[in-house]
């Protein structure tokens, strides 16, 4: 049931009578509530819609909603009626309504009987949706109550007398309830203070019967005030007495605000706020060790030396040196230590260049520079155009008219369009240091959070320029620390948030402790390696033990002592703990840290990820994660900057069916086939048809349209093009006008009401009448001008959708040819708009006028009144043609997201933009490609976001293997939806449907929800992360991935400072993963096996010794030479595997990104890869060992003389070296000089320093074993047999396993190594050109069904900015 469409115009554009009739007072003394106030009344206490609360669960959510209907029926059920009949309309018949849309119709109160349950039922279902519309999942967000109703106050007309009242009327009755409120179960206050004013700012809602009463007094804009005594003063409403502000204290016993002293030090430092100086460093001089220490033994390697050295400190227990193993323990942490120092203290030096960025600070009546760190609460600053803003500040004045000034926020939401600001009307007064200095008084705000979209908080004066008065603050007076002022040569502000407290910060994360995932597989089989190499040393004590026990009448010269059994088994435990203990490498750990860090280095200087035009190279700020790279499953990137370059420029159009464009091939210049213009002018050309006659008119109006339908801004600046900066909230818009000041129609002065256009040498001033703005909604905004001849015109520009089906018919002739263009345009990934044009006659301007007047002094539902208006006007359009508009993507972005995509990596796209534009973005980057069904999720309940998202979960497991292909879905969401979606209940839902998905899209999302995304996902998948931004809004995401990429080289680098890796441009990231992360995983993999299985071969020898000793402990080996042979003999070769070696070259990984795959399967590294190796070295261990005895068995030589245990011990260990090295040797892919170095370098080592050191060492005392078995080696014919004869047994196998593996189970890198060694054509560029082609076929396809558009503005509030803007006034310097 719904008003008759003759009615449809409403009370609100008529009368007093009218206006009063929202304002009736019943018989029985109950107020009827107007209809804007529909604040939903709770009885509990500790619920507030407006203040800053925890968040509440969706259960509880429902149940209070539950709660607000019960209670809205009760309440509705004893009053007299609802709602009633629609008004009568302003009579005005000119209109064709038949078109138009009404989304809802205000009503008027009157008297609904009871028993009329239908209306009843309606009523409330309206109410219901009302309050559900109330963004009570996150109670901070969004404009109070009491502030919306002033921002619709500001907008009166002032002469209404009627509404005026009305507003007057209502927002006592807000600051009445304030007191009611304040002492009973319904408090709601933020700015509560625990000495009660009754006529204090807060923003309360007490219970909505409240009567209303009439007061005296003008409509001032502060809430409350004091006469000059500053003693009491009369209330407006009968002279009652309100007491001073309560004295200055830090917050209320609630602890619910936070008190500022405006310019007062002293006053501020009794409250200890946090200093402004911040750290994004993962160490300081106190966390230093305790958090090196417990990274570094967290490594099990590292905390099993660290015991074995402890033990072999013990008399009695080690059978070698008690140094072996914490000196090398000691260097390998030293190394470490100075690694993690060096890079961290880049950080600091970042942290460092930022605390000193200069600030101005007022002391007295002056401005001084001081450092950002020295900056604090309370303090009063000065920021000039293009600076950072250093703090969380309350803006008081500025350069601009009315207090107003422009920031841009891509570092805070990643939003590219400028945000006006705007002071309080009070205090854009002060416009000089002696002005704001006498300013005197205090803030109350909320406390320090995380939301970047609200704030509340009050102002109160005490005395000075102002006077004694209290005004509210909202978010449009605060400018984030992070954001960066524009257009505004200065502006005046007090800080309020410094440092960790400022909400850029608070939506950062501590810099977190990253542990790769080969790390930890290598720990945990380090735990492995360490049970067996317990249970070999039980299995010798037990063997000691048993023969010991056996044989003790042969062993009488040995003195056991007899009954400490038990002892002397534990001791033989501890004996053969150390024997065996360099089966795991001590050298492993500082072998990794080294390879890592040349890796990195090899990464800083690659010169093709060096970018020129910045002079930025590629830097890797860790060297801990390099071998993450190789297996990222998931890449979260930030959209502004990262994708795209903030930069938009004017590329094409379309006029009356003819193509211009800026640049123009030479395949594509125009011609006339058939009697019809072919291909593209240029702007030059554009220029010569001004000047024909039957192409003049269009030409003009089309350009004279760019020229004046906007809200743009202009600043004459000398370094600027024509000597002229625009200020643009929109880009697009600023692009436009740009756009038509090379075509000579230059627009260079604003006043409040009207513009000056210098078209060709001309000037000509516009009257502007109106502006009909941009929303999400109309997808279009319009001007309505008086031009220099007089006549009024429209002008229009929005989507295609929206233009096309509001022209006539009859005059748009050249429709389908500007589609096709549109087509054209949209495949080259350029932003369209529609241009078109009606003209207006006088008399149906001054009725229109009217209505529109009318609709925007109403209180009730004025966007929604004011689109209606706007819609009867934009009707009946001439199209003159089209835009083109260029949001820059970085080079390389849509190859780099398409070979990424090859790789099997998913992208998700995370960005604080529209998502028109996020979308629009999506599909020239190709992360969604033409045949993608897009799954939008734009809910605004916890429940409806349950709902849709299970609907589309169980539509795609109902459609998997059917119609539905996987790997065509891409889910768009925006933030409020994504809110819900990450609550307990549902982020499961949202987590398997993102993954199913081949793309995702997060828009409008906060820094704080780019973590917590990242976070569900790193915690629900066992997949590697990465994410990539280049701003401060990327931070907390950056550090909670496994792998942060900071974008440098822009004008934020606070993403690149907290990153693990940071490079110029996206594109890069191609080669950093493809190849950098692809060779550092397989190097690394190989490496720690190697290592493994090095140490494996050697030490089990040692185990197969002990069947030979009687589990005695001896070794075979002198025991410096064991400690050798991981520290010198065997170290190059890891070395030289780990950095050098490349198992495809970087072309080969770069053309084949299907080769990425075997990363993200962890096929080079993972635990049955590891146990192939350690089986591998068992058996080469057996063949050396047991071989070699059987070689040596009888050992005696020509003379007779025997070589004995150490000549049999030194043979075996040679024998051993060259196996180990044969192996590096079978495993290396690519040789260099540093490979034939490493690898026949470290068997000519051992070869010189034999000799060398078996005649020196026991001189000194060091190594008597090797005293004098030189003679008994070299010229030992058993000696050589053995080095020659057991490593090529060992090695038959390997090499036979590795041929059948290639012959017969042939991987598909194996392919690819033989397409790059024998240089074998490539026959795919064929096969691409046919993708191409199928591309663009789908991409027609798309545009036909539903075409792209982006328009990225702010919604509302831009006439209000323009009319106070009058360029040709001088604007104050500040000082």
């Amino acid at each position: 049931m719904g008003p008759n469409q003759d009615n449809y115009y409403l009370s609100a554009y008529g009368g007093d009578d009218e206006t009063e009739e929202h304002l009736v007072t019943n018989s029985n003394g109950d107020s009827r509530q107007h209809s804007y106030l529909h604040s939903p009344i709770v009885a509990d206490d500790s619920v507030s819609i407006h203040s800053v609360q925890p968040r509440r669960p969706a259960h509880q959510l429902n149940v209070r909603r539950a709660a607000e209907r019960e209670e809205q029926a009760r309440r509705e059920a004893v009053r007299s009626g609802l709602y009633g009949e629609p008004i009568q309309e302003l009579e005005y018949e000119d209109y064709d309504r038949s078109s138009f849309t009404s989304l809802s119709k205000p009503y008027a109160r009157r008297e609904i009987p009871e028993d009329d349950e239908n209306q009843q039922r309606i009523m409330e279902k309206l109410d219901d949706t009302h309050r559900d519309r109330e963004y009570v999942s996150r109670p901070s967000r969004g404009p109070s109550m009491y502030q919306r109703m002033r921002m619709m106050d500001e907008g009166e007309d002032e002469n209404d007398t009627a509404l005026k009242r009305a507003s007057l009327l209502l927002r006592r009755q807000l600051s009445k309830r304030r007191s009611v409120a304040a002492d009973g179960p319904l408090r709601r206050s933020l700015l509560d203070s625990s000495a009660a004013d009754s006529s204090g700012p807060s923003e309360t809602y007490g219970d909505a019967n409240i009567p209303l009463q009439e007061i005296s007094g003008g409509a001032d804009r502060h809430i409350s005030e004091m006469p000059a005594g500053g003693g009491t003063g009369a209330d407006d409403m009968g002279g009652e007495a309100t007491e001073a502000p309560a004295p200055a204290f830090g917050m209320d016993g609630s602890g619910s605000f936070r008190m500022v002293h405006i310019g007062n030090r002293e006053g501020n430092a009794q409250y200890k706020y946090k200093h402004n100086k911040v750290s994004t460093a993962k160490y300081n001089i106190a966390t230093f060790l305790p958090k090196f220490l417990f990274e570094q033994f967290s490594k099990y390697a590292n905390l099993f030396f660290l015991f074995t050295g402890c033990i072999q400190q013990l008399n009695g227990v080690s059978p070698t040196s008690r140094w072996t193993t914490i000196v090398p323990l000691a260097v390998v942490l030293a190394a470490t230590a100075v690694k993690e120092l060096a890079e961290d203290m880049k950080r600091h030096r970042s942290d460092s260049d930022m605390n000193k960025s200069a600030a101005r600070v007022l002391v007295g009546t002056a401005f001084e520079e001081r450092a950002w760190r020295d900056v604090t609460v309370g303090d009063i600053v000065r920021v000039e155009n293009k600076e950072a803003i250093p703090a969380d500040i309350v803006i008081l004045s500025s350069s601009e008219p009315e207090g107003i000034c422009y920031i841009e926020t891509s570092n805070l939401d990643g939003e590219t369009n400028l945000k006006v600001k705007q002071g309080l009307p009070e205090t854009a007064q002060l416009l000089t240091p002696s002005d704001v200095g006498d300013l005197r008084g205090h803030l109350k705000t909320e406390l320090p959070n995380d939301s970047l979209y609200t704030f509340e908080g009050t102002l109160v004066s005490e005395g000075g320029r102002i006077g004694f008065k209290e005004f509210s603050l909202d978010p449009t007076q605060v400018l984030l620390r992070g954001a960066i002022l524009r257009n505004t040569d200065w502006i005046y502000a007090v800080v309020v948030f410094t440092g960790h407290d400022t909400k850029l910060m608070r939506n950062a994360t501590a810099a977190p402790i990253k542990r790769t995932n080969v790390e930890k597989t290598t720990n945990r089989q380090i735990i492995f390696l360490f049970i067996i190499l317990l249970l070999l040393a039980v299995l010798s004590a037990l063997g000691s033990q048993v023969l010991t026990s056996r044989n003790r009448d042969q062993l009488a010269y040995l003195l056991l002592p007899e009954g400490e059994g038990a002892k002397t088994f534990v001791k033989n435990i501890l004996t053969f703990i150390i024997l065996y203990n360099n089966l795991i490498p001590i050298s492993l750990i500082v072998t990794m840290e080294v390879v890592k860090f040349q890796q990195a280095q090899l990464i800083n200087a690659d010169l093709d990820m060096y970018d020129e035009d910045s002079d930025t190279p590629a830097l890797a700020r860790t060297s801990s994660l390099v071998e993450e790279l190789g297996q990222i499953e998931y890449i979260f990137s930030d959209k502004t900057g990262t994708l795209t370059c903030n930069i938009m420029e004017f590329r094409q159009c379309s006029i009356g069916g003819v193509m211009y464009s800026d640049i123009v091939e030479a395949g594509k210049r125009a011609r006339v086939v058939n009697g019809e213009v072919v291909g593209q002018y240029d702007f030059s050309q554009l220029k010569e048809h001004m000047r024909e006659d039957e192409r003049n008119t269009m030409l003009f109006e089309f350009f004279q349209l760019l020229a004046t339908c906007h809200t743009v801004i202009p600043e004459h600046q000398n370094d600027a093009a024509n000597g002229i900066e625009y200020q643009a909230s929109s880009p697009d818009e600023g692009a436009l006008v740009k756009g038509a000041s090379l075509i000579d129609f230059v627009f260079h002065t604003r006043k409040p009401r009207s513009i000056t256009v210098n078209i060709m040498g001309v000037d000509k001033e516009y009257e502007v009448l109106n502006i009909n703005e941009f929303n999400s909604t109309r997808k279009r905004m319009s001007a309505v001008l008086r031009c220099p001849d007089g006549s009024i015109k429209l002008y229009c520009k929005g989507a295609d959708t929206v233009i096309l089906e509001r022209l006539d018919e009859s005059a748009s002739e050249f429709v389908q040819i500007t589609l096709k263009h549109l087509e054209d345009y949209a495949t080259e990934g350029l932003r369209t708009l529609c241009i078109a044009m009606r003209d207006i006659s006088e008399d149906e301007y001054r009725k229109w006028s009217a209505m529109h007047a009318k609709a925007s002094t109403t209180l009730t539902n004025r966007q929604q009144e004011l689109d209606r208006v706007a819609e009867l006007i934009e009707r009946d359009l001439v199209l003159l043609g089209a835009t083109a508009i260029e949001d820059k993507l970085q080079d390389g972005v849509p190859q780099t997201i398409y070979t990424l995509a090859q790789a099997g990596i998913k992208i998700w796209v995370l960005t604080g933009d529209r998502q028109e534009t996020a979308i629009n973005i999506g599909y020239s980057c190709k992360l969604i490609q033409e045949d993608f069904s897009l799954i939008i999720c734009n809910e605004t309940t916890h429940w409806e976001t349950k709902e849709f998202l299970q609907k589309k979960l169980d539509a795609i497991r109902e459609g998997h293997g059917s119609n539905i292909d996987l790997e065509s879905l891409a889910l768009i969401i925006d933030g409020r939806s994504l809110d819900f979606a990450l609550e307990k209940d549902i982020e499961m839902l949202f987590l398997e449907l993102a993954t199913l998905c081949k793309a995702v899209v997060c828009c409008r999302v906060s820094p704080l929800q780019k973590a917590l995304v990242v976070k569900l996902v790193k915690r629900r998948r066992k997949a590697i992360l990465l994410a990539i931004g280049d701003g401060a809004n990327d931070v907390s995401m950056i550090q909670a991935a496994h792998v942060g990429v900071g974008i440098s080289g822009q004008e934020g680098l606070q993403a690149a400072r907290s990153a693990d890796f940071a490079i110029a441009q996206f594109r890069y990231l191609r080669k950093l993963l493809l190849v950098h992360g692809a060779w550092s995983y397989h190097r690394l993999s190989k490496m720690i096996l190697f290592s493994f299985y090095k140490n494996i071969t050697l030490y089990i020898t040692q185990f197969w010794y002990a069947f030979f000793n009687v589990f005695s402990g001896q070794t075979v080996y002198e025991s410096w030479s064991i400690t050798f042979y991981t520290v010198f003999f065997t170290v190059m070769p890891p070395f030289a595997i780990g950095v050098f070696d490349q198992f495809l070259n970087a072309r080969s990984l770069d053309r084949y990104p299907e080769m990425y795959k075997m990363g993200q399967k962890r096929i080079f590294f993972n635990v049955k890869s590891f146990w192939g190796w350690a089986i591998n070295a068992f058996y080469h261990s057996l063949i050396l060992f047991f071989l070699g005895t059987t070689f040596m068995f009888n050992d005696m030589e020509h003379d007779g003389v025997g070589g004995g245990q150490w000549v049999y011990g030194v043979i075996i260990y040679t024998a051993v070296l060259i196996t180990v090295l044969m192996k590096a040797a079978l495993i290396t892919n690519m040789w260099t000089k540093w490979t034939v170095i490493a690898i026949p370098g470290s068997l000519v080592l051992w070869l010189v320093f034999l000799p060398i050191y078996s005649v020196i060492a026991p001189k000194f005392g060091t190594s008597t074993e090797y005293d004098g078995i030189l003679p008994h080696i070299y010229a030992n014919a058993k000696f050589w047999l053995s080095v020659i004869l057991l490593p090529v047994l060992c090695m038959t196998r390997d090499y036979g396993y590795k041929f059948l593996k290639r012959m017969y189970f042939t991987k598909a890198y194996h392919i690819v190594q033989e397409i790059q060694k024998f240089n074998i054509p490539d026959y795919r560029p064929r096969m691409e050109r046919f993708k191409k082609a199928v591309h663009k076929a789908r991409l027609l396809q798309r545009l036909r069904r539903t075409r792209g558009y982006a328009f990225s503005q702010n919604e509302g509030g831009q006439e209000k900015v323009i009319r106070a803007y009058d360029t040709t006034i001088q604007k104050p310097s500040g000082y």
